[in-house]
């Protein structure tokens, strides 16, 4: 992970004034994932941090750093010079309540900090400080990627592009799925990767609609649709991307269902740019496999944003309120699925601009 710009904390402080509030929480006091969401996340952009653990506060007057004895020496390498870095072993929830006391409105994102230590906090706080709802205010600042945040992204897509390229080589049939996944994660470590961003999917035949699927030790057919879902993580910051394979000659109907979820995917596609909502590009998309007769099977958004976590905002959906932004990274993912039968899924990673996009999946689809 880079070094993060002083200006993040400059921009938060400012976002954090214009809603009336004194300083900002960052983080949570447990471990990553503990919590809803990765609050360390948020850490790690606003600081660099190199660390699993540690919190951050923000104000127009200062910026802290607070961790304890096993990170301390790590945050002196990675946290920027403005930050000062706080050693919070003694009692971390204390530590955190004395640099909040000076402040009168706190915002805390209540999605990534748990319950009890919500609680915590706020009875440690001197009277007079008001723990305040900033759901939000962190991630609205990391939706749009800066220069060096494309450029890892870029990265991580071309390495799984190229991790895709070997796994086309070595072939797929008479091989398990789980086979495929485990060979495809290691050969992204051995091309760079940090490690793959969430655990690949294979699934083939039947299993392929499957959304989420977990690899088993199942064969993978002549004629099979497999549906391979992976990412990998470089410099921090992840990459997405789906392709349904085969080998041999696909079921009739089953190649006429990937060109409907092909045909979708490039119209979304044609759909992005700065400006439109993400409601709007979903239902591009979805409108093209309603009229194909497999709405039904369509069941989850288009797509998601992609950075430091590899499901963040804005998402791509008939929910969703975002309108997109340039410099924002979004997945296109359109997928049909066929219980007891095959899945299709197609996925592209794209950067979001004033007129369109720049697609960072390179492989043939």
């Amino acid at each position: 992970m880079s070094a993060a710009p002083e200006a993040r904390a400059d921009r938060l402080a400012a976002a954090a004034a214009s809603v009336e509030l004194d300083a900002v929480l960052v983080g949570d006091m447990v471990r990553p994932g503990d919590s809803g969401r990765d609050a360390m996340a948020d850490v790690t952009w606003l600081t660099g941090y190199g660390g699993t653990s540690g919190l951050a506060v923000v104000s127009a007057e200062g910026r802290w750093f607070v961790t304890d004895f096993r990170y301390l020496e790590v945050a002196e390498a990675t946290v920027p010079a403005s930050f000062e870095v706080v050693d919070g072993t003694a009692d971390l929830t204390k530590t955190v309540a004395g640099l909040l006391g000076e402040f009168g409105r706190v915002g805390i994102d209540e999605s990534a900090i748990s319950v009890e230590n919500h609680r915590k906090l706020a009875e440690a706080l001197p009277e007079g400080v008001e723990l305040a709802a900033a759901e939000g205010l962190v991630d609205g600042l990391r939706r749009v990627k800066d220069e060096a945040e494309i450029e890892a992204i870029a990265a991580a897509s071309a390495l799984t592009d190229e991790v895709y390229a070997w796994i086309e080589e070595r072939g797929l049939v008479g091989r398990s799925e789980r086979d495929v996944a485990l060979a495809a994660e290691q050969r992204m470590r051995e091309l760079g990767a940090e490690s793959p961003s969430f655990p690949s999917i294979v699934a083939a035949g039947p299993n392929g609609s499957l959304i989420h699927a977990v690899p088993s030790d199942r064969e993978i057919g002549r004629g099979e649709y497999v549906v391979i879902d992976m990412g990998a993580i470089v410099d921090g910051y992840c990459s997405d991307c789906t392709r349904t394979l085969v080998e041999g000659d696909p079921d009739p109907g089953h190649r006429e269902v990937y060109e409907l979820v092909l045909e979708a995917q490039m119209a979304a596609l044609d759909a992005i740019r700065a400006g439109a909502s993400g409601r709007a590009v979903d239902a591009v998309a979805r409108e093209i496999i309603d009229g194909g007769g497999y709405g039904e099977r369509f069941g989850h958004g288009l797509g998601h944003g992609v950075g430091l976590e590899v499901h963040e905002p804005p998402r791509l959906s008939k929910r969703s309120d975002d309108e997109l932004q340039a410099g924002e990274v979004v997945t296109v993912e359109p997928g049909v699925y066929v219980p007891g039968e095959f899945g299709v899924r197609i996925e592209d990673l794209v950067v979001v601009t004033d007129d369109g996009l720049r697609n960072l999946s390179t492989r043939p689809k």
